[in-house]
């Protein structure tokens, strides 16, 4: 059946509901007629390529569930495509609703074609990443056109969004020169970017040639992921002078896009001190109108390296429940080295205790049916029923059985034994004696 409509949000804006809303809807215990304003209005976005014909879709905005995005793909050191399927697989098997492929070696198109024509998930992409792989050449003999010509194959390629470095301009590189950032910029984007600018002496392509991305994007349906090149990458430089200028030149290109019935998240900071983080999401929610927000972390202290998923879970749950809609989830190895299969599932259940303790605080609708639950199992001590309802089931289980008491009490753990509070209640309110030695 033909589609009457460009987007997600053209469909949403002329009244039409698309089978990509009705599963949304069904997934977020709403109805379609609450989800079809706020697709509309730019404040929920369902990034969902035509081309991906294996997308199971989902809605991010801060209205609905909190999102988890694995970032993933090869470098020059690690060059195995099938690893790097496997962590797709596992990610999606945890609960990851998005996929972002950073390959920066090699040649990307299969692995990305092989991800929009297999995986459930929402998969997005840097495209000035793949520009240099792509045309195997120097960064500074790479033109304007070039750079766009890699955003449309991303589209053919069924590549649901973007992340677009729009909001750096030639005035960021006076801006950086001239002022005292501690880590300048970390972005690896908005570091090739500068880069060019530097070398060429032209301004941003993905800047100047907005409006032709735009025209791709919406041929597409790709949501454009506005990237915050200048994000702080220390609390040093958390919510200064040039991410703050930053984000007012995405507010910008944000209603630009909305014009021409693209759908737009923002990405947010990386590295933000606690007591900054509220105020952090209140500024994007004024700066760019409730578009949704897409945060990477933020991590809330700069000394914990093997731990960097327990300090962007803190920051996560702060984040999403001030507003935040979607969150990187970030590994153990984040800042020493591309993640293995066990650092991502690690990042993960970091991710998703983050959205999910966040959710709860919001009040989403159903948030809190999963904890209610657990909490009926385990005053009945019924471990099978605890393991349905558990984020990581296979390791929960394993603990416990590794671990088991020396006698065959199984209704109790080996911390506590027949000490166990819930079994002695359990047994005084039915009347029994309550037998310890």
């Amino acid at each position: 059946m033909e589609r009457n409509y460009a987007t997600q949000m053209e469909a949403a804006r002329k009244g039409i509901v698309t089978p990509e809303m009705e599963k949304t809807a069904a997934k977020e215990n709403r109805s379609v007629d609450e989800l079809l304003p706020l697709i509309a209005e730019g404040k929920v976005v369902i990034p969902a390529n035509k081309n991906h014909c294996s997308l199971d879709p989902n809605g991010i905005g801060s209205l609905l569930k909190t999102k988890i995005n694995v970032n993933l793909g090869v470098s020059r050191d690690c060059r195995d495509y099938d690893v790097e399927m496997q962590k797709v697989m596992s990610a999606v098997n945890l609960g990851a609703e998005a996929i972002m492929d950073l390959s920066s070696h090699g040649n990307t198109q299969p692995f990305r074609r092989k991800l929009t024509h297999e995986c459930p998930a929402m998969i997005g992409t840097v495209p000035v990443y793949d520009a240099v792989i792509h045309y195997r050449r120097d960064l500074n003999t790479l033109t304007a056109k070039d750079f766009i010509d890699v955003v449309r194959l991303h589209a053919e390629d069924g590549v649901d969004f973007v992340t677009l470095h729009c909001g750096i301009t030639r005035k960021t590189i006076e801006q950086i020169k001239s002022g005292k950032r501690r880590m300048n910029i970390v972005s690896r984007g908005g570091s090739l970017i500068f880069a060019w600018m530097s070398m060429t002496g032209e301004e941003n392509p993905f800047y100047e040639y907005y409006d032709e991305i735009l025209d791709i994007c919406r041929e597409y349906d790709v949501t454009i992921s506005l990237g915050d090149a200048c994000r702080p990458g220390c609390l040093a430089d958390a919510t200064d002078g040039v991410q703050i200028e930053e984000l007012l030149r995405l507010g910008e290109l944000t209603q630009r896009a909305w014009d021409k019935d693209v759908q737009v998240m923002i990405e947010g900071p990386g590295h933000v001190p606690m007591d900054q983080i509220a105020a952090n999401m209140k500024i994007e929610q004024t700066i760019c109108k409730g578009a949704p927000f897409y945060v990477l972390g933020p991590l809330v202290t700069d000394i914990a390296p093997g731990y960097d998923h327990i300090t962007a879970a803190i920051g996560g749950a702060i984040a999403a429940m001030n507003g935040a809609a979607f969150l990187c989830y970030v590994t153990p190895a984040e800042h020493l080295a591309l993640p293995d299969v066990e650092d991502v599932r690690e990042g993960i259940i970091a991710g998703k205790i983050a959205a999910h303790a966040a959710d709860i605080a919001k009040g989403v609708p159903g948030a809190r049916d999963r904890d209610d639950r657990m909490a009926d199992a385990r005053r009945r001590l019924d471990w099978d029923a605890q393991w349905k309802e558990c984020l990581d089931p296979e390791r929960a289980r394993a603990i416990r059985e590794s671990r088991a008491p020396e006698d065959d009490h199984s209704d109790t753990c080996s911390m506590c034994g027949k000490f166990c509070a819930v079994r002695s209640m359990n047994k005084a309110l039915a009347g029994e004696v309550i037998d310890i030695l």
